[in-house]
Order: structure tokens, then C-alpha cells, then sequence
């Protein structure tokens, strides 16, 4: 008896063979925008039009739209802080687990951002916009500088921050009376 092999599955099959063409209905135009091989063209001006692709971007065409990605990169941090501060609103200002991790995210997201400020921006940088892109990076740190000033208005709301003069009672002296009172009975 000889090997026979078995035919493949039907998923196979309707996998490998284009789908059946179904004859487009009278009544139903083409959407604003559509243009399909059945719209009444000749070969060539499908095979033209399918030809006849995009030109490259010049330069200045990716100056540009790398300096719109690199606004988008520098104003992210903005977009962050409404649902920071809400959350950091939402966490109370008692000393708990989660008002903590809340402070320290608050505090190290933004030192990460301007630790790695440079390199958020490399791809951005090209020999046209080198000079357009210091703006952008200086947005950008005031953005993160904006984020950490959340997080210290958080840390003064839990008391954290030495900010009244009981707080520094340790360094003050002692005054000397001018005279005492002793009661006398």
C-alpha cells in the first residue's frame, strides 16, 4: 500500500485560496475615499495608479516631524500629573504604605526623566533640528521639575517637611529668664 497523503483541513484550504468575489450590490455606493479594482478602470490605470507610489520625505519634512514628536516626548509628563495629584489627593496624609509608595514614585519618576533626559531625545536629533530641540529639551525639564514639585507638595501635606519652628526645636537655645518666680506657702 502506498503512502498516501491525507488532504489538508478546510482551515488549509480557505487559508490558501483568495476568498470567492462577491458581485457588488446595485444598491450600495463605495465609501468617500474607496477606490476598488471593480470602479469601472482600465488595467493600466489600476497597474499606474498602484505604481505610482509616495515620494520619500525631504528633509525638512522629518525635521519637522521629528521636532512634533519630541514636543508629544517633552509634554507627557504634563499629561501625568492630573491623575498623579488625584491619586496623591486620594491616598490621605497619614503615614501608610501606599501615601508612601505614592511619594516615592512621585519622587523618582521625575529624577528618572531628568537623569535620562538626553537620551528621551536622541532619535529626535538630526543635523536640522539640533538647535530647535534645546527649547524642547528645557520644556521638558521644567515638565519634570513640575512633577517633583507635586511630590514635595505631598511630602509638606504629610508633615514630612520641616517647615514650622517646632521642627527645629533641637537647634534652638534655651532662653535665660530674667527673673523666677518661687512659690511661697
Amino acid at each position: 500500500m502506498a503512502n498516501s497523503i491525507p488532504p489538508p483541513p478546510q482551515w488549509v484550504t480557505d487559508l490558501n485560496t483568495p476568498p470567492i468575489t462577491k458581485p457588488k450590490s446595485a444598491g450600495i455606493p463605495d465609501p468617500p475615499g474607496y477606490t476598488g479594482a471593480t470602479t469601472g478602470g482600465s488595467k493600466k490605470q489600476i497597474a499606474a495608479s498602484k505604481s505610482a507610489a509616495r515620494a520619500p520625505p525631504t528633509t525638512e519634512e522629518m525635521d519637522v516631524l521629528k521636532l512634533k514628536k519630541a514636543w508629544e516626548v517633552a509634554l507627557a509628563p504634563v499629561k501625568q500629573l492630573p491623575m498623579t495629584a488625584i491619586m496623591m489627593y486620594m491616598s490621605g496624609n497619614s503615614l501608610q504604605i501606599f501615601s508612601i509608595m505614592m511619594v516615592v514614585m512621585a519622587f523618582k519618576n521625575p529624577v528618572m526623566g531628568l537623569v535620562a533626559t538626553n537620551q528621551a531625545f536622541e532619535k529626535f536629533e538630526s543635523e536640522g533640528t539640533k538647535a530647535q530641540l534645546l527649547m524642547v529639551k528645557a520644556v521638558y525639564v521644567a515638565m519634570q521639575i513640575l512633577a517633583l514639585a507635586l511630590g514635595v507638595w505631598k511630602v509638606n501635606g504629610m508633615g514630612l517637611l520641616p517647615t514650622t519652628r517646632s521642627d527645629w526645636l533641637a537647634w534652638e537655645t534655651a532662653r535665660d529668664p530674667m527673673e523666677i518666680a518661687i512659690p511661697a506657702f
